[in-house]
């Protein structure tokens, strides 16, 4: 298609995508306290309080509560649209993911199709399951974190920032499990080998294990394995299939392209030798002045 058409293509591919997503936050606002509670509940039942109006004042001595408020005004409509935004976002990523392939899909190959969808496919799983890690690992760093509150010092906690903290902990902890599936498509786009990854493999346990104890600071080697485990299992997985791609584009070169791709052009120069004088054009006429008018032949 000509530009004109492939920009109305993708304005009208970005128009039903914010459509959806406008229409999923419209949906998620209605429910957006259920969602809050959701998202909070583990935290504060780790700490002893088990809803958001928790009465600090009827917890016993030892319990230790952080009160959860609003620090502005507009603080609970704001909280509000960024919650259901947040929630639509997530709620329509099936509509504009698809429209977002349905754009680049015309320009692919059929391969290349292929190994978009399988990543696309895998995408969603594994920052699903690292966001699942981080919503089941943060009771225990908010247990350790306020720990360090002194005696007869309460905590107040605005409620943006704590679903802040949530938001980023299980960002983290989803693109975390996204590496593996990174170093897939960088080796099938042919940046990086499958032999290099396997040569990095003491460096990155010793960074996906520094990683978990970090993101979990719980004095309990268990959480922190329980989430270096799986990671590291997954990058060994990638290095595997980075390995068998290798294999497999080595057999695929050998055997020439696909039928709907362009063979590579030879622009090795060679050498052509001497070259024959070339015989100039004949002429129209045989230059005889009867044939000629006023001087000129009839070409001129």
């Amino acid at each position: 298609m000509p530009l004109v058409e492939h920009l109305r293509e993708l304005r009208n591919r970005l128009a039903k995508g914010v459509l959806a997503i406008i229409v999923a936050t419209v949906v998620a606002a209605f429910f957006y306290e259920a969602i809050i509670n959701f998202l909070t509940k583990p935290v504060l039942e780790s700490v002893g309080c088990h809803s958001l109006f928790t009465d600090v004042a009827k917890l016993g001595k030892d319990d230790r509560c952080a009160s959860i408020v609003m620090m502005d005004l507009l603080g609970p409509f704001t909280l509000a649209l960024k919650v259901s935004l947040m929630a639509g976002v997530v709620l329509a990523s099936p509509i504009w993911l698809y429209q977002l392939w349905a754009f680049l899909a015309p320009g692919l190959h059929r391969h290349e199709k292929k190994y978009t969808m399988t990543f696309a496919a895998a995408g969603f799983p594994l920052f699903a399951a690292g966001a699942y890690f981080a919503y089941w690992t943060l009771p225990t760093t908010a247990k350790v974190l306020i720990s360090f509150t002194p005696e007869g010092i309460g905590n107040l906690v605005p409620l943006d920032k704590l679903l802040d903290l949530i938001t980023r902990m299980v960002l983290v902890f989803g693109l975390s499990f996204e590496l593996p599936l990174l170093l897939v498509m960088l080796n099938f786009a042919g940046i990086i080998t499958g032999r290099r990854m396997l040569g990095w493999w003491r460096a990155m346990v010793m960074a996906i294990t520094v990683f978990s104890a970090i993101a979990t600071p719980s004095t309990d080697p268990l959480t922190m394995l329980a989430l270096a485990l799986p990671i590291a299992l997954l990058y060994f997985v990638a290095v595997g299939i980075a390995l068998s791609n290798d294999l497999r584009r080595t057999r695929r070169e050998a055997a020439g392209p696909a039928d709907d791709e362009a063979s590579e052009l030879d622009l090795t120069p060679e050498d052509i030798g001497e070259l024959e004088p070339v015989a100039g054009p004949a002429a129209l006429t045989d230059g005889s002045d009867a044939e000629r008018r006023s001087g000129y032949d009839d070409v001129t």
